[in-house]
């Protein structure tokens, strides 16, 4: 039987969002695979009485094809007990509810982009003479993951704002409002956010050979997916992500 041979690798799909992981994580050493073009990094990060073996990747390109590959080979290559993506996504909730920064933790990824184009009268979907009849697939958060991040929520120590619910995931950068409300919000109506690799990680982890890390998705919010979309927040967003990222291994994620 295979056993854990690290403790956590944080995945990231943009350079903003592995600058900021570098940033909040000090000490990192460039880990060469042989055979392996990827970029792999490690640090040490100390917890009490022991120290916790941490490496971080980004993928190469945008997506949920990317990620799958990424989040397939770490899990082989390192076995981590925890598979965490660090990043970006857009908000979908009330501008008063959500704010820029606030880190988004998904109990449920599911897939918004599965589906059927169908002519416009063949569903509730439309845009313009074009239909879509959905055909979502969802996975899970584990319950003891969940309930970890749920008892983060509000702690004094915590200073990032945190919402829990289903996160969307698709293939596209979405800055259409119309968009959401029709093919979002229709279909999971407590949607917190939209990104593009978190289902891949999730499916991942679900899939490989045991020993099956846990994975968890904390993406922080840098806009809204509206036509007002744009990159002000990015740097803001990726940094508070990864400081909860940070904040969860330090104190929280178990390692017995």
């Amino acid at each position: 039987m295979n056993s854990y041979k690290s403790d956590a690798v944080i995945l990231t799909a943009v350079v903003t969002e592995t600058n900021a992981v570098m940033q909040v994580f000090d000490s990192w050493k460039r880990r060469v695979v042989p055979g392996d073009a990827q970029k792999y990094y490690e640090t040490i990060l100390p917890r009490g009485d022991r120290e916790l073996h941490v490496l971080t990747a980004q993928q190469k390109v945008m997506g949920m094809t990317a990620d799958t590959l990424l989040a397939t080979k770490v899990i082989e290559i390192f076995r981590p007990r925890y598979l965490i993506l660090s990043g970006i996504a857009a908000g979908t909730g009330d501008e008063a509810k959500q704010m820029m920064g606030d880190v988004l933790v998904p109990d449920v990824v599911w897939d918004y982009s599965t589906g059927k184009y169908v002519g416009p009268d063949e569903s509730e979907i439309r845009f313009g003479d074009v239909g879509f009849l959905p055909r979502p697939m969802s996975i899970r958060l584990h319950d003891e993951m969940k309930r970890i991040v749920e008892n983060t929520v509000g702690m004094p120590d915590n200073e990032c704002r945190v919402h829990i619910g289903p996160l969307a995931c698709g293939s596209s950068v979405v800055a259409n409002a119309n968009f959401v409300d029709k093919q979002i919000r229709g279909l999971y109506p407590h949607t917190i956010g939209l990104d593009m690799e978190s289902y891949a990680v999730f499916f991942a982890a679900e899939n490989v050979l045991e020993p099956r890390p846990m994975a968890l998705v904390a993406k922080s919010i840098c806009d809204f997916a509206s036509e007002k979309k744009d990159d002000r927040f990015q740097k803001f967003a990726a940094y508070t992500s990864a400081q909860y990222v940070r904040y969860l291994l330090e104190k929280h994620l178990p390692f017995s």
